[in-house]
């Protein structure tokens, strides 16, 4: 059974994972992530919410709910959220985790931010499984893209 829960600290040192090469090119490990969050909370930002997905109560993987200001480069809904930065622990993949926290995010979401009605991310356009991913879990692509940090992405949204 796969569950989100907000992270806790305790979470890191099972979200220590490595990335392989091709992974690695599309998103963040937890660690960086979690500095990036660091640093913006320092500069009063703290829109970011850190999830850890977990399966059958293991730590399994990570993602970031984002509720600052960078969501309006994909939707100028001010009651949307951008995910970020999700990964699942290779040991953990091949396992539909993935799929399951990507349907459970809509529960999470409603649940802690009932305010929030629509999902936004931005895809490698090289990153055909987790295009895939998102696609099967309802999310939405009209074609529209933007220049990312490895190229190309894909702008997707799922309304709640």
């Amino acid at each position: 059974m796969t569950e989100l829960k907000f992270y806790r600290p305790e979470d890191l040192s099972e979200l220590d994972y490595v990335l392989d090469e091709i992974q690695s090119q599309f998103t963040a490990t937890a660690k960086q992530t979690l500095v990036k969050i660091e640093d913006r909370n320092q500069s009063g930002d703290f829109f970011a919410y850190p999830i850890t997905i977990f399966h059958d109560e293991k730590v399994a993987g990570f993602f970031v709910l984002d509720f600052g200001n960078d969501k309006f480069e994909f939707t100028e809904n001010p009651h949307s959220v951008l995910l970020r930065s999700l990964s699942v622990n290779p040991d953990f993949q091949r396992l539909g985790i993935g799929k399951s926290a990507m349907t459970e995010v809509d529960h999470f979401i409603r649940e802690h931010f009932s305010e929030c009605n629509e999902i936004v991310l931005a895809v490698n356009e090289k990153n055909i499984s987790a295009f895939q991913l998102y696609l099967r879990t309802g999310y939405m692509s009209d074609g529209k893209m933007r220049e990312g940090r490895c190229g190309p992405q894909f702008l997707m949204s799922k309304k709640l």
